[in-house]
């Protein structure tokens, strides 16, 4: 344990002698003065604009990117989640690759996506939801698989004993024992991808994050600052609502 302590410091003090701090003390109290300013003093005239962008335009094209991606994962991960399920293959090598695919997808960043989707299909709206249903895909595929095998497997088991087939025990043992689990997961991936879909647009793919990148270049502190209160209040809205219907459907 005391070895590991001194490597930690060890470690410290070479990545902070190894940091040039020159010139960054007197720079710092300047942008963060400059900063805490726009904070203090909020571009309100940038909420609503009778033509062009604005505040609240902005921010519901980040709630769209963020629902339409949630909700393309949400569907296409479904066959993804009964390939990585155990209790669903009769193989464990078939169930192996699904989990093996599902990291593989969930492993690539979601901005990394965006760049590639960008490079693709262009700057825009459609590269952020592209990117972010990919990446949930991988993320949500694994939640949904966790939660098929962790259900009672008696209703099951019952229905093939009396002769249902595979869809009639999917239909009537599997999906209602685990859609609510299924809704809460997808609630909480939206939440995420809300966020998400802020930093999205800091690299082109739509949504607030794009004019948020154009003021911070333009040191206008004043827009910064309501773009950020505006991220904070919809961020915090979004988790208590979605916490609420969490609660209700669980």
């Amino acid at each position: 344990m005391l070895l590991g302590a001194a490597a930690v410091l060890f470690l410290f003090i070479w990545s902070v002698r190894g940091v040039h701090f020159e010139g960054i003390q007197e720079t710092a109290k300047v942008m963060t003065r400059n900063m805490f300013k726009g904070m203090l003093n909020p571009d309100w005239s940038y909420v609503y604009i009778r033509e062009g962008e604005d505040l609240l335009r902005n921010m519901l094209m980040t709630l769209s990117i963020s629902y339409l991606g949630n909700f393309v994962s949400a569907v296409v991960c479904l066959p993804f989640a009964f390939w990585a399920a155990a209790n669903m293959s009769r193989s464990r090598m078939i169930s192996g690759s699904g989990k093996i695919t599902l990291s593989i997808i969930r492993t690539i960043p979601e901005v990394i996506m965006a760049i590639i989707f960008i490079k693709s299909v262009g700057p825009g709206a459609y590269a952020g939801v592209l990117a972010l249903g990919l990446h949930s895909v991988g993320m949500l595929g694994k939640l949904y698989a966790e939660a098929i095998e962790n259900m009672d497997m008696g209703p099951t088991e019952a229905l093939t004993a009396s002769g249902a087939n595979r869809w009639q025990t999917l239909a009537y043992a599997v999906i209602p024992q685990v859609l609510p689990d299924f809704l809460s997961y997808a609630l909480f991936r939206f939440e995420i991808n809300v966020r998400s879909a802020t930093l999205l647009g800091i690299i082109g793919a739509g949504g607030i994050g794009t004019p948020m990148i154009f003021a911070i270049n333009g040191h206008s502190w004043s827009r910064v600052g309501i773009i950020l209160l505006g991220i904070i209040v919809t961020v915090s809205i979004i988790d208590y609502i979605s916490g609420w219907l969490r609660k209700r459907i669980v």
